[in-house]
């Protein structure tokens, strides 16, 4: 039979997440819809102002295979874009780290990349690479994401304790070694805060990008599409994709933060 420690016994038991959390938003989401749509149908808003709630659900469902394809289509390409990126932010850190002379070089092309606008950089990459490729968009989605991972990164690496920095120069450890053992496990969760951050903008990044030409596969494609061929409910279901799709790699960077800062507990006899 285990005992309570003292830290159980200050904080009492584990609390689970219960219906008082969760029944709010859904209750205010549900009240915004039902508004929504009284305003709509009963003040006669034009459809290409803003289409109704039941409008837009019926082209989600008329139209889902084609919402599911261009989702995974542009799905795919903020990951790839997300994990090219991510690495790139996490490589570019530890050398600036290392190096005060890549740091000095790396800081401000950074600063410069945070500061150019996406529409900018889609049209420059699908002119280089050209339409028929989804190079450009994913290079979109690498530049914007290698922003935050990299300052992000870099503020962990720089929180080095000075206990921890006399202990491994008396051990005469080498940059690299330094860099393993001691300012790559500080910074993780930093790392995964990076994550996090750059996840739901690779989504913004891929979809901004598939507004300035190149395959029309996408839900950028196909909301700007919609709305030209006035089909406006139709584009809004597609918007209604990108912002689940934005939302699932948030979930997804929020998950992998949170699995890999968690620290385990110790069981106490």
């Amino acid at each position: 039979m285990t005992r309570p420690t003292v830290a159980t016994a200050v904080a009492g038991p584990r609390r689970r997440p219960s219906l008082d959390r969760v029944w709010p938003p859904v209750a205010f989401g549900i009240l915004a819809l039902v508004l929504w749509e009284l305003v709509v149908t009963f003040s006669g808003v034009p459809a290409f102002l803003l289409p109704a709630p039941s409008a837009i659900a019926a082209q989600v469902v008329a139209a889902f295979p084609t919402i599911l394809a261009t989702a995974a289509v542009t799905g795919g390409n903020a990951l790839v874009g997300l994990v090219v990126g991510f690495v790139m932010g996490v490589g570019l850190a530890l050398l600036a780290a290392r190096s005060r002379i890549v740091s000095e070089l790396a800081t401000p092309l950074v600063s410069a990349a945070a500061a150019v606008p996406i529409v900018a950089l889609a049209p420059v990459f699908t002119t280089m690479f050209g339409s028929t490729t989804e190079v450009p968009r994913r290079l979109v989605v690498s530049v914007v994401v290698v922003v935050p991972v990299f300052v992000s990164t870099a503020r962990g690496l720089a929180q080095v304790t000075p206990v921890h920095h006399d202990l491994m120069t008396a051990l005469a450890a080498t940059p690299g070694q330094f860099a393993r053992f001691v300012r790559l496990p500080g910074a993780v969760p930093y790392i995964m805060t990076g994550l996090r951050l750059a996840a739901p903008a690779s989504v913004i990044a891929a979809i901004v990008a598939e507004y300035f030409g190149g395959l029309q596969n996408g839900l950028g494609s196909r909301i700007t599409s919609a709305a030209a061929n006035t089909a406006y409910a139709r584009a809004w279901a597609f918007v209604v994709a990108s912002i689940i799709l934005g939302l699932l790699f948030y979930l997804a960077g929020l998950l992998a933060e949170r699995i890999v800062t968690r620290t385990p507990t110790r069981r106490e006899p």
